[in-house]
This record gives structure tokens, C-alpha cells and sequence, in this order.
């Protein structure tokens, strides 16, 4: 042990160093609260080692946190008592693109003994890879970013506005259209450049529906490693907007009752190196394992909407025939299914994978893979099955029809959801109850602060906190 944080310790001096010698002077820390709230504790670079050694003080409280910043508790997290250390990731230290003179790194947070904390959604993201990898399994993940940008204000921003907020968009031209590119050419050219400097893996950028709305999607990687991607991929949108004049949001409902910004996962299957989703002769190329993995998730998505879809302005997002995945069903290369089957070319090796629609970018990506993959690996211990995939948009079916084919519509509120989560055997066991109740907590109250209110309500008050 003495010997590892001797090692560790020159590594962090030797970073600091380097990171000195190209002009770095703070470091950003940050970490995912459960409202899906990139916090941050920021450090002069000369103080990494230190950091590395001993980490940085921070309250437990922000476990209950609520997006507008409200304090909330549960069983074992709330009020001012207690500290927790934050500790930097040195091997995803990175030097900001957009942000000159600033670095930023992923943390790890653990108690003053050097315990891991238990409500660490980072750790529960790698404890569930290691559960992976302890029945032979290694998954790949990525995510979908999506977001509305529009010229920033003069004067302050405003955290929250009124539902009378008008927007000036940089762009006019129409849903996916080339025009978009072409007006905005320079900013989404810095943005990709700043992605690839900071050693993201951009696979395509394109304009979305909604106006000033676009999507970028980013390489597979371990699932710890995608978490972190996509948050490092939302700060260098919001920075390299700043930088051009503009605002980016990556809010569910931007405007209530226009297609809201998803973040949908990507994942795929491995075993021995080999992809689970090429299997020959068997039912959609999917071998038994990557059936019954996709089978778990698949029956698990009521209680996974309460990770994935954590705010009452996600359900805003959640509307059916909009591509959202409203309904409780898979399909091959089905948009509308809320478990989708990617196929990709027959003659490349790892293009299968599947893909969860109905995911947004509020929420904690690290509490997004571990519970997917909970989910997962349940499906795989109990032997789960898949039904046979739906064709079309289950949202022109009549209600019979639907009923007759098994098709339920997903939790259509967050306190639908969250009481999903409540009763899940599964994935109490793998969070956690430090973490599971930390995470009902601010659900439940998430849901008392917005009762009542009115859908335009909800994406004013929400439309800047992500």
C-alpha cells in the first residue's frame, strides 16, 4: 500500500508538472450528483499531488441535492454533518480545449478513512463492470448527446425564467438540414475540434428536429470510461459555446411540447473479445447470454426510467410517435422501441449493439451503466428471455392491440418511476441502500416541487440547470 501511494504520488508531480509546463493553472474535480448536477471543487494544478494523496473535503449533503439546488434527505445522507474526500482520476486528467489554463478530472469520492462511499455513483458504475467481468462479460457503451443552443443574453443568465422566454437561435434552417451546418459551420467545427484535442472519439455530429438543436455521438468504450466521456462532452459544448457567443442546454424539454434533448446508450456485448450480437444461426444474431442481458433490461426499464429519466421535465420528452421509446417493447432498428436492436453492416465484427431510447442527459451517466448493467446481469442470472420484437410505432396501435401483443406503456411520471425503483429487488441490491435511498430521496422530492405545475412551468424552470 505504502508503495502504490509513493507511486501515485509522483505521478500526480509528475502531471502537475506538465500540466504547468502547457499553461494549466486549475484543475476542475467533478462529480454527478443524483439530480444529474455536474458539481465541481476546482484546485490550482501545483496542488494535484496533494490531492492525489489526501483528496479534497466536500459535504455528503450533495446526495440530496434537487436540480434547483434544494437540500432534501434520506435515511443515511442529509444536513451539515460529515465530510467526504474527493479524489481525481490521474489517468483521465485532461487538458481543456475551450477552457484555456484549466485541466479537469473525474473524481472518486470516499470517506476520511479511505473507504469508498458508498453513495459514489462512479464506483457503483465500476462495481458493476468488475460484477461484468466476473461472469466473463465486458460491455461497451456510448451515448448520444443531444442539445438546443441559442444566442446568450445580454446581462446575467438566468438560472430559471419564466414560461414567456423568448429565444434567439443562431440557426434557421430546417430539422436535420444541411443549412444548419452551414450557418453554424464554425461553431460546431471548434466543437468537434475541441472533443478530438481532448481525445474524444467523435463518430458524427449532425442537426437534430428542434430548432438550434443538434447531436453529437461519441465512440464506445468501457462503461466507466463512456460516463466520464459524456459528461466531458457536455462541459466542452457549453464551454465552446460561451466562446461563440451562445447557450447551450441539454434540459429534457427545452420547450414544452417540442422534441425535448435525449441521451440515449449504446451498448454491446462481448465475450472473450468476441461480440455477442454476431452469433450465427441464432434469432437476431444474439447469442443466449446477450438475449437474456437484453431480456433484464428490458423488463427492468419502469424502475430504469427513475435513473434515466430522473426529472418531471423528462416526461415531458416522453411522448409517443416522437422517437422517444415510450413504450415497454424492443424492435430491430426500431426508433420507436424503447429497447432498439442495431444490426449494423453484416461484415463488420462488432457493429450489433443495442440501443435505450428513452435516457436523457439529466441523468447521472455513471448511475445511467450501473444500473443498466444491473439490470443486465440479472436478466443473464435469472435467465431472461426476449418476447418477439415490435415492427412500427406502437403508439398507432389501439389499446386492445397493444394489450394483445403485451405492450405496456412505460411509467408516464416521475412518481410512476420512482415507486418502480422503490420495489426493485435488483437493483436495490446492486446500488445499495445508501445509494438507492439517497437516489428516492431526491426523486420524491423532485416530484412534491414541481406538483401542480404546468408543463411550461416545468421546462422554464428547468431549461438551464443541465
Amino acid at each position: 500500500m505504502g508503495t502504490r501511494a509513493a507511486e501515485q504520488r509522483e505521478e500526480a508531480r509528475q502531471l502537475a508538472a506538465r500540466l504547468e509546463a502547457e499553461g494549466v493553472r486549475n484543475v476542475a474535480l467533478t462529480w454527478v450528483d443524483n439530480a444529474g448536477i455536474t458539481r465541481v471543487k476546482t484546485i490550482p494544478a501545483q496542488r494535484l499531488p496533494a490531492a492525489a494523496e489526501r483528496g479534497v473535503g466536500m459535504s455528503p449533503v450533495f446526495d440530496v441535492f434537487t436540480s434547483d439546488d434544494a437540500i432534501t434527505e434520506s435515511e443515511h445522507l442529509g444536513g451539515p454533518d460529515g465530510d467526504l474526500r474527493l479524489f481525481p482520476d490521474l489517468d483521465r486528467v485532461t487538458v481543456l480545449a475551450a477552457q484555456p489554463g484549466w485541466a479537469w478530472a473525474p473524481a472518486d469520492r470516499y470517506d476520511q478513512l479511505g473507504r469508498p462511499h458508498p453513495a459514489c455513483q462512479r464506483q457503483f458504475a465500476r462495481r458493476m463492470v468488475e460484477r461484468a467481468a466476473a461472469a466473463g462479460l465486458e460491455l461497451r457503451m456510448g451515448f448520444e448527446t443531444e442539445w438546443v443552443v441559442t444566442r446568450a443574453p445580454d446581462g446575467p443568465h438566468p438560472a430559471a425564467a419564466g414560461p414567456d422566454e423568448t429565444f434567439d437561435y443562431p440557426c434557421a434552417g430546417p430539422a436535420y438540414g444541411m443549412t444548419r451546418v452551414v450557418e453554424l459551420s464554425d461553431y460546431l467545427r471548434d466543437v468537434t475540434e475541441a472533443l478530438a484535442v481532448q481525445g474524444i472519439d467523435v463518430l458524427q455530429l449532425h442537426p437534430e428536429y428542434s430548432p438550434g438543436q443538434f447531436e453529437v455521438t461519441t465512440a464506445p468504450a468501457d462503461p466507466v470510461r463512456a460516463a466520464d466521456d459524456v459528461v466531458l462532452v457536455r462541459e466542452t459544448v457549453r464551454a465552446v459555446s460561451v466562446r461563440h457567443g451562445l447557450r447551450a442546454s441539454f434540459a429534457p424539454s427545452f420547450v414544452a411540447g417540442q422534441v425535448g434533448n435525449g441521451c440515449h446508450l449504446h451498448l454491446g456485448l462481448y465475450r472473450g473479445g468476441s461480440s455477442l450480437h454476431r452469433t450465427p444461426d441464432a434469432s437476431w444474431g444474439l447469442a443466449p447470454d446477450a438475449v437474456a442481458f437484453l431480456g433484464g433490461v428490458l423488463n427492468a426499464l419502469p424502475a430504469l426510467l427513475a435513473i434515466g429519466c430522473p426529472s418531471p421535465a423528462s416526461y415531458l420528452r416522453l411522448q409517443p410517435s416522437h422517437w422517444a421509446g415510450v413504450y415497454q417493447c424492443w424492435g430491430v432498428e426500431n426508433r420507436e422501441a424503447a429497447l432498439r436492436l442495431i444490426t449494423g453492416a453484416p461484415d463488420d465484427a462488432d457493429g450489433g449493439h443495442a440501443e435505450v431510447k428513452t435516457f436523457d442527459a439529466a441523468a447521472n451517466p455513471y448511475l445511467a451503466v450501473g444500473a443498466v448493467l444491473a439490470a443486465g446481469l440479472h436478466g443473464i442470472e435469472t435467465a431472461a428471455q426476449l418476447p418477439a420484437p415490435h415492427a412500427g410505432d406502437p403508439g398507432t396501435l389501439g389499446v386492445r392491440e397493444r394489450a394483445r401483443r403485451g405492450i405496456v406503456r412505460l411509467p408516464a411520471t416521475l412518481t410512476e418511476a420512482a415507486d418502480r425503483l422503490e420495489k426493485s429487488a435488483p437493483l436495490y441490491e446492486a446500488m445499495g441502500e445508501v445509494l438507492h435511498g439517497a437516489v428516492l430521496a431526491v426523486r420524491r422530492a423532485e416530484e412534491a416541487h414541481f406538483a401542480g405545475c404546468e408543463p411550461e412551468e416545468i421546462a422554464a424552470a428547468t431549461r438551464w440547470r443541465w
